[in-house]
């Protein structure tokens, strides 16, 4: 039976982010919004609380979860080789609704997919989100809606989509919009946009100029 908490009463989202917490520490899913659209997480370091979020959703090891971190500072704890210009970047648009796919640190002991050694990763620019990643380290986070339906923009429609799977439902009410992130490519030679997203490609190019859209 899955709990949900209200966090628009201060008392109600304190004790929700507890038991949201306690729930990923567990190995359970939580869903939680995000400056983009309702995220379902789990702990990226427990490849079963991964598998169960890719099981909610639909989806195979072939799509693995993007990474939510807390703070630019863990990017480094989970990356290596950012190149200057993913650091441009990041310094301009985190926290925000940008993805940046970097090489991964070669001591992660984790499994969030066929990811090729890589990942993606994004600091979202939401209070509860970063409330949350506070109290848990850096999260797998896909959008809360089952693969092929259109992302969640409220706590309802991730409920109604994915029920008793999600164990916590932490309702921050409608996000700002319903565009997923925008993610970049960072391991090549130049920065690539592999997803056009909510920041834009001219947001984009007035940091990194030589930056590539192969989203078109």
């Amino acid at each position: 039976m899955s709990e949900r908490y209200s966090c628009a009463d201060r008392d109600e989202r304190t004790i929700g982010l507890e038991i949201a917490a306690s729930a990923i520490a567990a190995g359970d899913l939580v869903v939680l919004p995000t400056d983009t659209v309702y995220g379902i997480a789990a702990d990226a370091f427990v490849p079963a609380a991964v598998d169960a979020l890719l099981a909610a959703k639909g989806r195979g090891h072939s799509m693995p979860p993007p990474v939510l971190v807390g703070s630019v500072a863990t990017l480094d704890g989970i990356a290596t080789d950012i190149p200057d210009a993913g650091r441009a970047l990041v310094k301009q648009f985190w926290p925000g609704a940008l993805t940046i796919i970097c090489r991964q640190q070669p001591s992660l002991v984790w499994n969030i997919g066929e990811t090729g050694e890589t990942v993606a990763v994004r600091m979202p620019d939401e209070e509860i989100s970063l409330a949350l990643l506070e109290k848990t380290g850096p999260l797998a986070v896909s959008s809360a809606n089952k693969s092929g339906v259109p992302a969640a923009t409220t706590c309802d429609d991730a409920e109604e989509q994915l029920g008793d799977d999600v164990s916590v439902y932490l309702d921050g009410g409608p996000t700002p919009g319903s565009v997923a992130s925008t993610i970049v490519d960072l391991t090549g030679g130049t920065p690539r946009i592999l997803r056009a997203g909510a920041i834009s490609l001219a947001r984009l190019r007035a940091v990194v100029p030589e930056i590539e859209d192969l989203a078109r």
